[in-house]
């Protein structure tokens, strides 16, 4: 039995946007890649595949990123207690998602730093999620389940108490039968290090 009716989801995104990024010395949030800024691909991507309403968590640098979501349809939230972890940001987006649209169907949870993610990566949970009635869906890469992910409204309770730094961690590995995963080994890159964004240069100079 499924978990879910809904053939064609209405769902809201939380775009997580909040670390130092202490490891690049800079915000990873504006690296360009592919001449636009990693916060704005990302947050493009969710418009593109029509999430609405796309929640962008700021926190660390926010005062410099913001700027560079002023043209865009989204809802940029600041999360004061990001230094608590990912947990923290996904609390607030669930929040303003709430306070935003009490029929949403569900929300789709990425990350601002993995270059790979795209609207066509949305598409793929979207698919998944429509043919199997899982109420949640996640990413594989590296051998673990992580975002981007879909959780579908039963979930939503679960994320607004989130606490710590492992995130959304535990629901995205946690009872099979309402899980379904899709296999999407590009996104195992993120950019954390200068080495990370001088690899990714290289290879896609």
């Amino acid at each position: 039995m499924s978990d879910s009716e809904p053939t064609n989801l209405r769902f809201g995104a939380i775009i997580l946007a909040a670390g130092a990024s202490t490891r690049l010395g800079s915000p990873k949030q504006l690296l360009v890649i592919d001449d636009q800024p990693l916060i704005v691909r990302a947050a493009q991507a969710a418009l593109t595949a029509g999430a609405w309403p796309v929640v962008v968590v700021l926190g660390a640098h926010a005062e410099k990123i913001r700027p560079e979501l002023a043209r865009l349809p989204v809802l940029a939230v600041e999360n004061s207690a990001w230094p608590e972890g990912m947990a923290a940001s996904i609390r607030t987006g669930i929040t303003t998602l709430g306070q935003f649209s009490r029929t949403l169907d569900a929300t789709l949870i990425a990350l601002c730093d993995q270059p790979a993610f795209d609207a066509a990566v949305i598409t793929q949970l979207l698919t998944a999620q429509r043919a199997t009635g899982s109420s949640i869906v996640a990413s594989r890469y590296a051998g673990r389940h992580g975002a981007p992910a879909l959780l579908l409204r039963a979930h939503f309770s679960a994320l607004a108490a989130l606490t710590g730094e492992s995130g959304a961690r535990d629901l995205l590995n946690g009872e099979a039968a309402h899980l379904t995963v899709v296999d999407l080994p590009a996104l195992v890159e993120d950019i954390d290090t200068p080495a990370d964004v001088a690899a990714y240069r290289a290879r896609n100079s």
